[in-house]
């Protein structure tokens, strides 16, 4: 699987998410107290762009109807979602994050 580069890690500073369109993917990108993470930006509920939501800490939560997610893990902490979001691999290549897309 090739890792892709998303964007310099200074593009999202600790405790911000920002979503870039890679590969014709829409991904959000979090900076968990200078861990990075990335999901699908798309909540699995509603099509509702995640990055809109609040990240606070691990979790993000969907603007639309208020599902939240593990940005680790995808796992979802509370409904209306029931299906976890998609997570890549990221890796930290100098100042570049990158992501590994199947």
């Amino acid at each position: 699987m090739p890792f892709v580069a998303v964007c310099s890690t200074a593009e999202v500073p600790p405790g911000a998410m920002r979503r870039f369109d890679i590969a014709g993917r829409p991904l959000a990108v979090y900076n968990v107290d200078g861990a990075f993470f990335v999901t699908a930006a798309i909540c699995t509920h509603e099509h509702a762009d995640l990055t809109e939501g609040e990240l606070q800490g691990r979790k993000i939560t969907c603007p639309l109807h208020g599902a939240r997610f593990d940005v680790a893990t995808g796992r979802v902490v509370s409904p209306p979602a029931f299906k976890p979001l998609k997570t890549f691999a990221v890796r930290v290549r100098g100042d570049l994050l990158e992501v590994d897309l199947p």
